[in-house]
């Protein structure tokens, strides 16, 4: 795990660049959870079978451990929350996350969301949940409210690859069938 403690790339350690399924993905417009101050946020699903990735975040959070100990009094608290969760424990009825970890990570700034060449997407049907890409995350510690823990910071959001949406949403094209400018279906 030493190796990935080092800054590559002038990236802070804390930086991770993270190969992802996008889940409750809000990168256009930012949402409040539960009454929060709204913020662009996605839950990034993580096929577990990606073991370098895994390591990295893992190290990017042990370095934000390190770099918090001030915020907790000296010491890393017993029960600190840290981002990375189990799908298949967390969210067992949800097939989405079924053989992966995800994480949540949000900004009060709007993400920068490019496609596979960097360049800006200006269709923000292009992209939703269910779509797949990478996202840059910055771990940090947070003290609020008794709650301690680990962070994640959402930087920028790059498409890769259209996928199946998730959730409730369909295609026009599923719903409807072409019709004649003729016909009256309203009666």
């Amino acid at each position: 795990m030493e190796e990935y403690i080092m800054k590559t790339n002038n990236q802070p350690a804390t930086k991770v660049i993270i190969p992802c399924r996008f889940s409750y993905l809000n990168c256009f417009e930012p949402q409040s959870i539960n009454g929060s101050d709204p913020k662009y946020s996605v839950s990034a699903i993580i096929d577990k079978k990606d073991k370098e990735t895994i390591k990295k975040i893992q190290a990017a959070i042990e370095v934000a451990k390190k770099e918090s100990i001030a915020k907790w009094g000296g010491k890393i608290p017993a029960n600190l929350k840290t981002p990375l969760r189990d799908g298949d424990v967390d969210r067992p009825d949800d097939e989405a996350y079924a053989g992966s970890y995800f994480l949540n990570a949000n900004s009060k700034q709007a993400p920068q969301v490019v496609d596979k060449s960097v360049q800006p997407i200006l269709d923000q049907s292009e992209v939703y949940s269910g779509c797949y890409g990478r996202i840059s995350v910055t771990f940090y510690g947070y003290n609020s409210n008794g709650n301690r823990g680990i962070a994640a910071g959402l930087g920028n959001i790059q498409l890769l690859k259209a996928g199946t949406p998730l959730g409730s949403r369909t295609n026009a094209s599923d719903d409807f069938e072409a019709v004649e400018a003729e016909e009256d279906f309203l009666g």
